[in-house]
């Protein structure tokens, strides 16, 4: 047999960064040696897998189908791995998670002092560098559940309705918008607004507020961490837009405004995602319907809307 786990990597790696420079970070190798890999799998199969267009690795049909092997088969083997390492170590379990885009988690041990009542055995891991793309950290079968606005249409998912939060901008208090009763397209205008690290079509704010308004904010600082941007709100040096609940405990100091987005206010709904399989662990479910009282309800002691 030719194809080894190694070469089911390598296609993944390569298909999403496009680059052999990048796919060798991920891997922990250097460009010439995952070169030297590929160059040799395309000649045992005799068959091109990439083409090299400019600076890009673009995926042939025997790529393609190579690819979807990949996705197919490392989630399963992974989860054979850890399984392993679970009955080695004496543990029933490992949950692996990520939120979409935020990095706090204030609400997770309230969370997790209920979830261990009724699965005590199973470890709860958080895996912040899925944050910025956990549906696809998922697929790839390093995290076991994302948690994400949105449900892509995807069978290989399967969803559990959450909760509903709200988009605020957030601001210091003696900031020129803090007593307003709501900020509008236009007033992103004149502002500095610091982001998640981003695209700006993956951006909720520009894609449903800013774009269609026609407006561009005067300076865009893009930042991973939410305690990050909180922190150059709290100094006065941008702006920003949050979930409610993420900044809940800074709103309650006093150190921070929120304000609603636009006149109506700005609504998501919140899933929980794992791959479908055909009988889910009970622990997953378990923790799918906790986190679906809403992260505020575990600060405030009352569930989201």
């Amino acid at each position: 047999m030719i194809l080894e786990t190694r070469h089911l990597r390598l296609a993944a790696a390569v298909a999403e960064h496009g680059s052999l420079t990048r796919a060798g970070r991920e891997l922990h190798l250097t460009q010439s040696a995952l070169s030297h890999q590929l160059l040799d799998l395309e000649g045992r199969l005799r068959v091109m897998l990439f083409h090299r267009m400019g600076k890009r690795m673009v995926p042939t049909v025997a790529g393609l189908r190579l690819l979807d092997a990949a996705r197919q088969t490392l989630p399963a083997l992974i989860a054979a791995e850890e399984e392993l390492r679970r009955l080695a170590s004496g543990r029933d379990a490992v949950l692996r998670l990520s939120t979409e885009c935020y990095t706090c988690y204030h609400w997770l041990p309230r969370v997790l002092d209920r979830f261990r009542e009724r699965h005590p055995r199973v470890e709860v891991q958080i895996v912040p560098e899925a944050t910025r793309r956990p549906i696809a950290a998922l697929l790839e079968g390093k995290i076991d559940l994302g948690i994400a606005t949105g449900a892509e249409r995807d069978e290989r998912l399967e969803y559990y309705p959450l909760f509903q939060d709200e988009l605020v901008a957030v601001v210091a208090p003696g900031h020129r918008l803090a007593s307003r009763s709501h900020v509008r397209a236009e007033d992103f205008a004149s502002e500095h607004l610091i982001m998640y690290a981003v695209s700006e079509s993956e951006s909720t704010l520009f894609r449903e507020v800013l774009v269609p308004a026609g407006v561009r904010p005067a300076k865009v600082s893009s930042i991973q961490l939410t305690e990050a941007i909180v922190e150059l709100v709290k100094a006065g040096v941008g702006i920003a837009v949050l979930a409610r609940w993420a900044v809940a405990p800074h709103l309650d100091s006093g150190v921070l405004r929120a304000l609603p987005l636009t006149r109506r206010g700005f609504r998501r709904r919140w899933y929980a995602a794992t791959v479908r399989q055909k009988e889910s662990p009970d622990y997953l479910r378990a923790f799918a319907e906790l986190l679906a009282e809403g992260p505020a309800g575990f600060d405030h002691g009352r569930p989201a809307a």
